[in-house]
């Protein structure tokens, strides 16, 4: 029987096993599923437990491990030595397909932390800095420079808890929380109102405080009963609900669109000066894909005295180096005098004295509070409005799940993870509004590329990067000094990222069928129309006109969001265009069929860090939609709803010389805490497993 246990380890890995003999294994499975004990089942019966249905009761776990771990001198009450394992499973090697020098479990060293923390802060900078200075001009703020750089701490400070929040209690992936674009649409209808007219300069309050404070708590106000509606659809459920019917043609589109829609911005920021974009391109280029393999020689403490370490540094540091490196020029050839030293001029943007005036008027302390404008205002068309930049941002904050998980090298997540997420990102957004950052806060794709291109997928590195963002906020010299950063850097920049974006969301198709011509139409049309739709209402402003204000800006918004109608379009053909699961890309996608042995334990990733073991005590918390252990039904909507169930485990027979496996990871879960119990508290005698043949190879049979 030793053959038998060591095979069964090779086949089950981790898995915990329950052995009994056939007939009494049968008798008590087929009592908790409430049916008669099926005849014909010959053969030793194994019972595989998944690692994510684990037993509650602490005897019986005990009592798993004593079976993998001991020897056969150990005392396993009862059981004979002819079913130990006389080998320790041992844990499999890490999921690292990616060629990922920190996966998502992983904790680099604190100097290293540090750094690669603030390469995610300079990631997101130039995307998150811009958003103030962008709506520095709706909100009448007109050279009021020392305003300018307080909304810059706020956003900064703001995203910095968020960060936080999101990947310590929310969705947990090494994921950056920033200002999100989508809200500008919206910002900038509602300040496009009469009302909110900026005063013409010379004219009473121009330049003043109070005026674009004012416009500036509408916009909180806006934002802060929108943001409770993403709270509610995410900690209810209904996002996850959602997920039932959103699949990889849904999904690809969405996050290909994010990058492709973001051409233009990077087209304008490298056009300042496309040498120095296109240098910084190439140096990106080098240092992560060239130059990744090669080590550098660094001063270093090791073994209690200094002497050289050699460091990875161009894969961990790609961005930051191109950074500086083209940073360096740019000043080399502003003190040269080769750019124009008229503002009026774009290729002025590209020297690197372009914005010292921020330097000179930003305080060198500024901590941002709640309310710090002024108590908000709310208004039934501001609401509307943002609610459109709100949904866009859900679709968008999904399909960056999926996708950093990807590179991250971690499972898709679980949908209380993502329930979760979408719902700590409202709380996020209501964080934004009461601080008064003029902005909500969103999944940033921009540090999800740069995840692929660094190989560092650690969640420790973006909550050290939080932790930046916050600090940073509040020492506002600091953060005033990389508004210097030229405008060519930040467009090179931009190039790369949203172009590993793109790719992302292109690698979702890996689960599709592509030789199906049902895929490639819904495909193809998901993102010419994701394009052309959006492109058209933004030269044509006024097209929609329903009679009613607040609608059209609803449907402004949304239709004029390039992820919302990609997305929209791929997942309303998705469901509705007959297909298979299979050939939708909907089973691998979701990981039903993915047996990666590492899956099972980075899906622990995803649960709450601490009160774990009382949240798996108490019952009713697996009706709570975001708790961890939440009942997902998903698989049991597939598997009973959508595809053909031929047995059941009930009804499975195997040959004489073969053992039974039921797999039960669909089954219910009371039942398996039925079987559990029941299996731990029979006595079997040594007599039980005579019978047992070795040699024997498991066969593993699944409700799926």
């Amino acid at each position: 029987m030793s053959s038998v246990a060591g095979t069964e380890a090779s086949t089950a890995g981790s898995d915990s096993v329950f052995h009994s003999s056939r007939d009494e294994l049968r008798r008590i499975f087929a009592q908790a599923r409430g049916v008669e004990p099926k005849e014909g089942i010959d053969g030793p019966i194994f019972w595989i437990e998944p690692p994510e249905e684990k037993r509650h009761n602490e005897v019986v776990d005990e009592e798993l491990r004593s079976f993998t771990a001991r020897g056969p001198e150990d005392d396993l009450g009862g059981l004979p030595s002819t079913v130990r394992s006389s080998t320790p499973v041992s844990d499999p090697p890490p999921y690292n397909d990616l060629d990922l020098q920190y996966t998502i479990e992983d904790i680099p060293p604190w100097p290293m932390c540090i750094l690669l923390g603030f390469q995610h802060y300079l990631t997101m900078f130039g995307a998150t800095v811009a958003l103030p200075l962008i709506l520095s001009g709706p909100l009448c703020v007109g050279e009021n420079n020392v305003a300018k750089g307080q909304l810059i701490s706020t956003i900064f400070f703001v995203s910095g808890l968020s960060t936080l929040m999101q990947t310590t209690i929310g969705i947990r992936l090494p994921i950056v929380q920033g200002g999100t674009y989508t809200f500008l649409v919206p910002t900038f209808a509602i300040l496009s109102l009469e009302k909110w007219s900026c005063p013409a300069e010379g004219e009473e309050g121009f330049g003043e405080d109070e005026t674009w404070q004012q416009r500036l708590r509408e916009i909180q106000g806006a934002i802060m009963v929108s943001a409770l509606f993403q709270v509610f659809i995410g900690f209810s459920g209904l996002i996850g609900i959602m997920l039932r019917f959103i699949g990889p043609l849904a999904i690809a589109p969405t996050i290909a669109l994010v990058g492709l829609s973001l051409f233009e911005p990077a087209a304008n920021f490298c056009g300042v000066q496309w040498g120095i974009a296109v240098f910084t391109i190439f140096l990106v280029l080098l240092f992560s894909q060239y130059l990744s393999n090669y080590k550098a020689p660094a001063i270093g403490w090791r073994k209690g005295r200094c002497g050289v370490i050699w460091w990875p540094v161009f894969k961990l540091f790609p961005v930051i180096l191109a950074i500086i490196c083209a940073w360096i020029l740019s000043a080399i050839l502003t003190a040269a005098g080769a750019y124009t030293d008229d503002p009026s001029n774009p290729q002025y943007l590209a020297r690197t004295d372009a914005r010292t005036s921020v330097l000179n008027d930003s305080p060198w302390f500024y901590f941002p509070y709640p309310g710090q404008w002024g108590i908000p205002t709310v208004s039934a068309a501001g609401v509307f409005g943002m609610l459109a930049g709100v949904l866009a941002s859900m679709i968008e904050s999904v399909g960056d799940y999926y996708a950093c998980a990807r590179l991250s090298g971690a499972p898709p997540p679980p949908i209380h993870a993502i329930n979760r997420g979408i719902g700590m990102e409202g709380i996020g957004c209501l964080l934004a509004g009461i601080w008064g950052s003029g902005n909500g806060t969103t999944s940033y794709s921009e540090n999800i590329g740069a995840i692929g291109i660094t190989k560092v997928g650690s969640r420790r590195v973006i909550q050290v990067g939080g932790i930046i963002m916050i600090v940073l906020a509040v020492f506002g010299k600091f953060g005033a000094l990389f508004t210097t950063i030229p405008d060519p850097i930040i467009g090179g920049l931009f190039c790369c990222t949203f172009g590993m974006v793109t790719a992302v969301g292109i690698s979702n198709l890996r689960h599709v069928d592509l030789n199906s011509s049902r895929n490639l139409f819904i495909l193809g049309f998901s993102l010419i129309f994701g394009l052309v739709l959006p492109s058209w209402l933004n030269k044509n402003p006024g097209a929609i006109n329903t009679g009613v204000p607040a609608l059209d800006q609803v449907l402004t918004v949304i239709l004029s969001t390039n992820m919302a109608v990609g997305g929209l379009i791929g997942l309303i053909l998705d469901n509705t265009i007959p297909g298979t699961l299979e050939q939708r890309g909907m089973l691998e996608w979701r990981g039903i069929e993915d047996d990666h042995p590492e899956y099972g334990r980075y899906m622990d990733g995803y649960n709450f860090p601490f009160g774990m073991n009382l949240i798996r005590k108490v019952a009713c918390f697996s009706h709570i939609p975001f708790c961890p252990t939440f009942h997902e039904d998903f698989l049991t909507f597939i598997t009973c709803g959508m595809k053909k169930r031929a047995r059941t485990n009930a009804d499975v027979s195997v040959p004489d010389d073969k053992p039974y496996v039921v797999d039960v990871t669909a089954d219910d879960s009371g039942m398996n805490s039925m079987i559990g119990d029941r299996l731990h508290n029979h006595h079997l005698s040594n007599a039980d497993f005579e019978n047992e043949i070795p040699g024997s190879t498991p066969v593993r049979t699944s409700v799926l």
